[in-house]
């Protein structure tokens, strides 16, 4: 369908008119060499004008007043003139007015409201526009509310940093304050590049995490799975970072392979063998466990040494020492080439005979260490046993819950060990001098054999960019364990783009082994719990959730800390706590994670009763943050996932795949993409469609790579694309498609063959918008504008469209295609390039309302178009071109003549149909050639002359899905041409130079 037009109905069924061949099932042709069939050399012979100006206004010549170039700010300013004409801020609204019955629900992850928009906006926020317009267009009620995630560490300690001083005499009241003035400054900046982007959505109604409606709803979340037990409280390890004072999830941290540890082998002296280990030691040298860690300050805190049941052990004596140590059997040479020295085997045994033994704790002689069996134990890594901290690893802790250790935490929310480990260790901080002390402890007591530097992979805060540690608290969780296989048992039935997805979200998620909600500051939504002044007992029921949930959707989360706890709590539960007087409870000090914050939204921003997205389209790392805490809350409250379709894609990175940083000059920034940077030469404005074609050719299921140099070339990927419109523009002026438009089956081959084509090129992008790769689209955009239109269609059909009469049918016909051509391309790189698709409408010649091409719908095609005879027909003709003009390199293919001779056959019959007569210079057949004249043969001419050129080929033909093979010979005779160049069409077809040849008399004639 063209612009504003009524689509004409399908027409005529076939290609019946130019033989019954052409309307038969698919045929396959195989042309020798049949890589550049659609390329064309030879000079150009088109006119620019005529001779001497004498024909210049009788040659039809391209008029559009669309610009080859926007140069400098002329982009960026076209820009936002064609958002303000085209209605780019009305048209969420009216989309969301149309009376249709599909939806298209893609529902935005928040991003953090704390600085500048970035490329990695753009890259998200640009994939969400493409795939929005695309379904827009193709008739579905677009719901797109965007968010912001306005809670958190992040914020609040930028928001202190830039306090300094001033800080530590705010209140919670005050930082929350200044914390959200700081997200809402954030979120305007991000907003308004977003809209400059040109990202359609719901912009009048965003949501926003620390908004009273919101916070209300993820209480309201909060408590039912209180109320199923999948939320409780509990005293365990988890990741805390001693730089923010609070518990981080795994989604928080980064990981910093440069961080380095001081590793270290230290002795476990035996404290009582097992009964095997008895018979296998005679007394006469002591035995010690060996143990290896990286993180020396744990071992204050040891509770056991575990080993694997399953493995084979070893009892080695020590060259150097004489001791006897007790480590895994396959690790004795590599451990003895580590501490530089030689093991002898004394003996061997099963793990499982280590059951029952215990070793003394390496700095206190007389607390026994059990030896203990686990499965986290491996062979991968240090000395085969493991020295165990239950307040200081996730599988420690395991451990001593199966066997009722302690799990004492000698560490506070600074990091530095309590007055519980000692004079020694006290108020030292343990990742510094606390971890040194620890070594000079463990050296005084005999029991350390070496330390080493060692460089690996370390959780940082990802906000502070500090070293984290694991320590145990009381926390508050959620038991993702009564809901991973529900949840994984769901994800079955998502579909994820790319797959690979899938797999990568459920080794997350088994990876995790709790996930733990609360947080140690002040910025976020409160836990709504109260705490016993004076007992380890909390408070929350049904009745308290409720009045606090009422409270917090009236007036916000700022009233946890501004009203006093008798109005926090409902009259019937005061009066049951010891009333106003003599309270014995008081509103607890933990907000919630913001994970936990983002991972409710479907809850308040998904439309209807289902409240499921048809899309979530986020980077990777959301396998781990906002895709698992969404599915682990929806799965927990409703079992059932909030998402239809995942699509997953990368990071942005430097040109040469490095991570970008101010430090290494690799920043790009958005706002000096699309405007410029203060020197333009160096930093030229390209305006929003450059960025937004970026993202859309990347191939962003892997990590996308920006420069400077990758902007240009999508730049100059615009700018052919432009070139090509405006050809099409300017050749379909004076050109009406309800009237003019040629009927399908009598329009010329090329012609019907270019539909063709389009048809395949219209599917091809439909199914690539479909599956979300439009990388795809934009390859095969390019391709088609390249190859097909610039190099091949266009340089054939000038001819026709400049010289031929305004309303001659052969022109009409080359101007039916150009129409179709022009709006299926601009509909299929619209939700791409929307600014550009918009600039084109407004330069349509027959374009009627309305004034957006979004509002006009998706691409079109007929049936009718779809001639798989056709095709074979121009491949054919094209390898003998590629024959011809090879002949002649560099030289203009109109100064000669061209005799074709093809045996008899069905080659033969399908060339014979581009040319009734025997020699024609008019013919179908000799527009594809671009010669004086062609000439076609079922035999050797009698006489040829001895200036002539020869060339020979074959071509197979593949009928009827290869039940009819034939191959056939042709042969291609070239010879300069007797004619002389016709000063109106520069085609060699006069017979003086000072003539009009017979063709262009006849036009200028009128005749």
């Amino acid at each position: 369908m063209r612009w504003g037009l009524y689509p004409r109905g399908p027409g005529a069924a076939a290609l019946a008119a130019a033989r019954n061949f052409w309307v038969r099932p698919r045929l396959r042709c195989h042309p020798r060499g049949r890589g550049t069939a659609r390329s064309v050399s030879g000079s150009s012979n088109q006119p620019q004008s005529s001779s001497n100006g004498r024909y210049r206004d009788t040659v039809l010549l391209p008029q559009t007043s669309f610009p080859m170039k926007l140069l400098g700010r002329q982009q960026p300013d076209a820009e936002l003139e064609i958002q303000q004409k085209c209605g780019f801020s009305e048209l969420y609204s009216w989309q969301r007015e149309r009376k249709v019955k599909t939806e298209f629900c893609l529902h935005d992850g928040p991003p953090y409201a704390n600085g500048d928009p970035h490329v990695g906006h753009a890259l998200n926020k640009i994939l969400k526009d493409i795939a929005n317009r695309y379904h827009m267009m193709r008739g579905s009620k677009i719901h797109f509310v965007p968010g912001w995630d306005c809670h958190g560490l992040p914020i609040e300690i930028k928001v202190l940093s830039e306090l300094g001083g001033k800080a530590q005499n705010l209140s919670a009241v005050e930082i929350r304050k200044k914390a959200r003035s700081f997200a809402e400054a954030a979120i305007k900046k991000q907003r308004s590049a977003f809209i400059r982007w040109g990202v359609m959505a719901d912009w009048n109604n965003c949501y926003y995490t620390f908004d009273g409606k919101y916070e209300a709803k993820q209480l309201r979340i909060f408590y039912q799975m209180y109320e199923k037990g999948l939320v409780y409280r509990s005293y365990k390890p988890v990741f805390w970072s001693p730089s923010s004072r609070t518990a981080l999830a795994e989604a928080e941290l980064e990981y910093n392979p440069e961080h380095v540890s001081r590793s270290i082998y230290v002795k476990f002296p035996l404290l009582k063998p097992s009964p095997k280990l008895v018979s296998l030691i005679d007394g006469s040298s002591p035995v010690s466990f060996l143990v290896w860690t990286t993180q020396p300050w744990t071992i204050p805190a040891n509770q056991a040494v575990c080993y694997m049941p399953d493995s084979k052990y070893a009892i080695v004596k020590c060259s150097t020492s004489g001791d006897l140590y007790v480590l895994a059997a396959d690790k004795v040479t590599s451990i003895a080439s580590a501490l530089e020295t030689t093991f002898e085997v004394i003996s061997t045994f099963s793990g499982a005979d280590l059951e029952g033994g215990t070793c003394a704790h390496p700095l206190i002689p007389d607390k026994a260490s059990p030896l203990l069996p686990a499965s986290h134990v491996t062979m991968t890594k240090g000395t085969g046993l493991v020295h165990t901290a239950p307040a200081h690893g996730m599988e420690d802790y395991s451990v001593a819950s199966q066997h009722n250790l302690p799990t004492d935490c000698l560490v506070d929310e600074d990091g530095v060990f309590t007055d519980v480990a000692g004079p020694k260790l006290q108020n030292k901080a343990v990742l510094e001098e606390g971890t040194d002390v620890v070594i000079k402890m463990l050296q005084a007591a005999k029991h350390l054999l070496k330390e080493e530097r060692l460089v690996h992979s370390y959780p940082y805060d990802w906000r502070t960019k500090k070293p984290v540690v694991i320590r145990a608290s009381k926390q508050w969780f959620v038991n993702i364990t009564d809901i991973k296989a529900t949840a994984k048992e769901l994800l079955k039935k998502v579909k994820f783009i790319p797959g690979s997805a899938l797999n990568a979200m459920v080794e997350t998620m088994d990876r995790r082994p709790y996930w733990c909600i609360s947080r140690q500051r002040v910025w976020g939504v409160p836990i709504p719990v109260f705490h016993h002044k004076t007992k380890d007992e909390f408070l929350i029921n049904s009745q308290t959730t409720e009045h606090i949930i009422k409270l917090v959707e009236q007036h916000g989360s700022d009233v946890w800390w501004t009203l006093p706890p008798e109005q926090l709590l409902p009259k019937e539960v005061l009066s049951q706590v010891g009333g106003a007087d003599a309270l014995e409870y008081v509103p607890g000090q933990d907000i919630l994670d913001i994970w936990f914050d983002s991972g409710t939204s479907w809850s308040y921003v998904l439309p209807g009763t289902d409240q499921r997205a048809d899309l979530y389209l986020e980077g990777k790392d959301q396998l781990g943050g906002w895709f698992q805490s969404s599915l682990l809350t929806s799965v927990a409250t409703r079992k059932k996932a909030p998402f239809k379709t995942v699509v997953v894609h990368g990071f942005t990175l430097g040109e040469k795949g490095e991570k970008m940083s101010k430090s290494l000059g690799n920043v790009i920034d958005p706002d000096v993409v699309i405007n410029g940077g203060q020197d333009q030469s160096a930093e030229p404005p390209y305006g929003a469609d450059v960025l937004r074609w970026w993202v859309a050719e990347s191939n962003v299921f892997t990590e996308v790579t920006i420069s400077p140099s990758v902007l240009n070339a999508a730049r100059d990927d615009i700018s052919k694309l432009r070139n090509t419109l405006r050809f099409l523009l300017g050749n379909v002026a004076g050109f009406n498609p309800e009237t003019d438009s040629i009927p399908v089956n009598n329009m010329h081959v090329i012609d019907q063959y270019m539909l063709h084509l389009l048809q395949d090129l219209a599917n091809k992008i439909t199914d690539s918008y479909k599956q979300y790769d439009f990388g795809k689209v934009v390859r095969l955009l390019r391709a088609f504008y390249t190859r097909e239109l610039s190099n091949f269609y266009f340089s054939i059909i000038k001819d026709r469209l400049y010289c031929e009469k305004a309303g001659d049918p052969k022109r009409r016909s080359c101007q039916t295609a150009l129409a179709e051509i022009l709006d299926v391309m601009v509909r299929s790189f619209a939700p791409i390039l929307p600014h550009l698709a918009e600039e084109v409408f407004q330069h349509v010649p027959y374009a009627k309302e309305p004034k957006s091409v979004f509002r006009t719908g998706w691409i079109r095609t007929s049936s009718i178009w779809k001639k798989p005879g056709l095709e074979e027909a121009i491949e054919s003709t094209c390898a003998m071109r590629d024959s011809f003009l090879g002949s002649i390199p560099g030289k203009n293919a109109a100064e000669y003549e061209v005799i074709i001779v093809i045996e008899p056959g069905l080659l033969f019959e399908i060339i014979e149909m581009l040319q009734a007569e025997e020699t024609s210079s008019t013919s179908q057949l000799n527009e594809l050639m671009m010669a004086s004249q062609t000439t076609l043969l079922s035999q050797d001419p009698p006489l040829v002359t001895t200036d002539v050129i020869e060339r020979q080929g074959t071509f197979l033909i593949n009928l009827e899905g290869g039940d009819i093979r034939e191959e056939s010979s042709y042969k291609v005779i070239v010879m300069p041409t007797t004619k002389e160049k016709c000063p109106r069409c520069w085609k060699y077809t006069a017979e003086s130079s000072d003539t009009l040849c017979p063709r262009c008399a006849e036009v200028v004639n009128g005749k």
